[in-house]
């Protein structure tokens, strides 16, 4: 009998430390590809600018990309929520949110009157929200709720959702009448109002746009809101009959990508991957939370190496996440050794997430350059081919750098040993940050 109690308790405790162990490595996960290539025996990567890249794109990314788009790119609060406010007050049937920041403030105070005032109207409103990301209460929710205003949490903490806990819907979504969307890393607090340039004003970027990829936006969202309630929307409601509307003046090829984890490659590496090998005359990226992983900025390295003009725009020491900041500076020295130019945007908080590549290709969303990004969030970013919104593109990160530092790799060799510290122990967490 002892014998068996005794086998009991070492089956039982090896079953727990495979568990504990199976549980760490899910958290600690990362991303799997480390090369692009034409083929196994080694051929260059598909060129941006070669027809099969927008296949190569569509195939890999899941990213149906089409024509007939009008896409309008906002820098900051004040391009955004005025044009956004007055399209959420004259909606007529239905109204889509999802965010993954909120705060209480005048925006939140905003927002809510907004969203009451068209639900008491006979608009179909939906707000979903991210459990971890949003600090709003009760007293924001409640009026929404007793107005008609459909309300979904996503991802609660409890018991039977210790699994899903890192898997956070940083996703932004607004969706009106079903035809109209925005995305990009804007939220619902304060420090989003402004110019991006001023104390207590975020930089960030965002897109509006008109075309195909709304419905795709708004599939985003549905697929959402279908894990939160366990009803899963369709009709023409929020997908209202597009067929033989398309504007043939607006001419944009677009389509929004809804990055997911799993287990495995994900459609936000590879659309990092494509995007970083496809340049071959410019690369300019900005992110909030640059701290990519060793494959990413191996790839960077090598487009900068082939003569690829890589720079990347990213946060100061006036970020809001330190330790993100600190880990994303212990890798710089591999990447300005190799000619990849780091710059710090220095008047305020950089939020951005975007992507321009080589004139044509263009990202926008809410996806970061960092591991919980690519292997653990939902993700929603608009990929854009047209030269317009390219350039367009092109040229706000170039003023951007009007207002950054960039990085000397003979100074940044000269730091104490206090940040050479911060920067080695933040890095160790990397993956969870």
């Amino acid at each position: 009998m002892n014998i068996l109690i005794y086998a009991g308790f070492t089956l039982l405790g090896v079953t727990l430390v495979v568990l504990l162990l199976i549980g760490v490595l899910d958290v600690v996960r990362g991303t799997p590809v480390h090369h692009v290539l034409a083929d196994e025996k080694g051929g260059d990567s598909v060129a941006a600018g070669d027809p099969f890249f927008r296949e190569a794109m569509e195939l890999l990314t899941r990213t149906r990309l089409r024509p007939a788009h009008d896409v309008e790119i906002f820098m900051n609060g004040d391009e955004t929520y005025s044009r956004l406010f007055a399209e959420l007050r004259a909606a007529k049937s239905s109204i889509t949110m999802q965010l993954y920041y909120c705060n209480k403030g005048k925006m939140a105070d905003t927002f809510q009157e907004i969203l009451i005032e068209r639900a008491k109207a006979g608009v179909e409103v939906y707000f979903l929200y991210d459990s971890f990301g949003t600090s709003l209460k009760k007293d924001f929710f409640d009026p929404l709720k007793a107005a008609g205003v459909r309300v979904g949490r996503f991802r609660p903490f409890n018991l039977r959702s210790m699994q899903k806990t890192q898997h956070r819907a940083h996703i932004r979504v607004v969706v009106i009448d079903g035809v109209t969307g925005y995305t990009g890393g804007f939220g619902i607090d304060d420090k989003w109002y402004g110019d991006g340039r001023s104390p207590d004003h975020w930089r960030d970027t965002n897109v509006r746009f008109v075309g195909p990829a709304v419905r795709q936006l708004q599939a985003t969202f549905t697929v959402c809101w279908a894990e939160t309630t366990g009803h899963l929307l369709t009709g023409p409601l929020l997908f209202p009959e597009t067929k033989g509307k398309e504007d043939e003046n607006a001419p944009v090829l677009a389509g929004l990508l809804h990055a997911s984890p799993t287990i495995g490659s994900t459609s936000a590496e590879r659309l990092f991957l494509l995007m970083i090998t496809g340049a071959r005359k410019r690369l300019y990226l900005s992110n909030s939370y640059f701290v990519p992983d060793a494959s990413i900025r191996n790839l960077l390295c090598a487009a900068a190496k082939r003569g690829v003009d890589v720079r990347v725009l990213t946060v100061s020491k006036n970020t809001d996440v330190k330790s993100t900041w600190y880990a994303g500076r212990a890798r710089y020295e591999g990447m300005l050794s190799a000619g990849v130019r780091i710059y710090e945007y220095q008047p305020v908080m950089m939020h951005a997430k975007t992507i321009a590549v080589d004139g044509l290709w263009s990202s926008v969303g809410s996806m970061n350059a960092d591991n919980r990004s690519m292997s653990f969030n939902d993700e929603s970013n608009l990929v854009i081919l047209d030269d317009d919104v390219a350039t367009r593109m092109e040229k706000l990160f170039i003023d951007d750098l009007n207002y950054s530092e960039e990085i000397d790799l003979a100074e940044f060799r000269k730091r104490g040993m206090r940040e050479r510290v911060y920067e080695r122990a933040c890095h160790l967490v990397w993956r969870v940050l």
